[in-house]
């Protein structure tokens, strides 16, 4: 009996080791460049750099703030001399590869705020991906009259 443990021994220890290492498909999601504009209504809106730093692509599902009673991830778009923005489902973060959410384009959107955004405050910020899970931001407040950072 001892001589088969023997030769089990190995397998019990090494086998949650091979399966750890042979995890194909990670995503290695980094959050950072996070701030959030000034607004004196009941909108506001956010902004971060995402990273992929894994090997398999990742998808931002969703946001979350207890500072506004709904947040949405938006894409502005220029159809002719109008601008347009829709909510998007999800938000591709390819292996490998940045996303980032500036003024002008994709951003998060900061829906019924519960109290102003102002300058010096930070807002807090979970973003929920596909694979990542959770990964939770403080998005410094900056003025509203600049748009670059």
């Amino acid at each position: 009996m001892f001589r088969s443990l023997r030769f089990l021994l190995p397998l019990v220890v090494a086998g949650p080791l091979l399966a750890a290492c042979g995890d194909e498909g990670a995503s290695e999601i980094s959050v950072s460049d996070a701030w959030a504009r000034a607004s004196v209504t009941d909108t506001g809106a956010a902004y971060v750099t995402i990273a992929n730093k894994g090997n398999a692509d990742d998808a931002l599902l969703e946001a979350r703030s207890p500072i506004a009673a709904k947040v949405e991830v938006h894409d502005m778009t220029m159809e002719g001399m109008v601008m347009k923005m829709r909510k998007l489902d999800a938000l591709r973060v390819n292996a490998g590869d940045e996303v980032v959410l500036a003024p002008g384009g994709k951003h998060i959107m900061l829906i019924g705020l519960k109290q102003a955004l102002e300058e010096g405050m930070s807002v807090p910020v979970t973003l929920v991906f596909e694979k990542a899970g959770e990964i939770e931001v403080n998005a410094p407040v900056r003025p509203a009259s600049g748009m670059n950072h």
